[in-house]
């Protein structure tokens, strides 16, 4: 009988962070998402796929905004819905964005990236060679402090569904979009929080790296 290879955690390796590549904004304002753009949804579930060569050029400020927006942005205003589901609306997933230019926060309410560290920490995400040459690696961060309401044995469970419904909405996005992407469980937690500079109550348990697709010549 043959026995299901595990991933080892092993020392991950450039273990420290590199400096920002140019200035890193305290904010940048996303644009506002253009709702009539991409293909029909049934089409963009046939292009879902992983990939995991990327092309080291950076998508635009509009397609991030897309991104992000599609991932868990406020679809619902008066209300204050997101695009991706969460138990009680406890919103406990936030998306951290780490570019060459710094790591930040997505702000659904404002939809704009909140400076957290002015370090280039894409190469933190993860073990693969990739993740550090990739434009962006999305990193999804679990805030305890906002589940501390629910069940202990619910918790863990509810916010990896959560965050499995974002990335699948990431997914679909770059389907529609035409970017790369693929879902990463192969983490150093603690590593990455450091580099993240999260608080105690906040934990990273997905990544996900998003670009171009590898250059082709167009």
């Amino acid at each position: 009988m043959n026995e299901t290879p595990w991933l080892t955690y092993m020392p991950a390796h450039g273990t420290h962070a590199h400096p920002a590549i140019g200035a890193a904004p305290n904010a940048i304002e996303l644009p506002r998402p253009d709702l009539r753009s991409g293909v029909p949804l049934m089409t963009a579930l046939s292009f879902r796929a992983s990939t995991r060569e990327f092309s080291e050029r950076e998508p635009s400020l509009a397609t991030l905004g897309e991104l992000l927006w599609a991932a868990d942005g406020v679809n619902r205003q008066i209300s204050g819905g997101r695009t991706a589901p969460s138990p009680h609306r406890a919103q406990e997933i936030d998306i951290y964005v780490a570019m060459p230019g710094g790591v930040y926060r997505y702000d659904s309410p404002t939809h704009q990236l909140v400076l957290k560290h002015a370090v280039d920490a894409r190469n933190l995400t993860g073990y693969q060679d990739f993740v550090g040459a990739a434009p962006i690696d999305l990193v999804y961060v679990v805030r305890g402090s906002k589940v501390l309401d629910m069940p202990a044995a619910q918790r863990d469970t509810f916010s990896a569904v959560t965050a499995g419904a974002i990335s699948q909405n990431v997914s679909l996005y770059c389907a529609s979009a035409g970017l790369a992407t693929v879902v990463r469980g192969w983490i150093n937690h603690r590593l990455l929080a450091d580099a993240l500079s999260l608080n105690e109550d906040e934990t990273p348990i997905l990544a996900q790296t998003v670009g171009l697709p590898a250059d082709t010549g167009a």
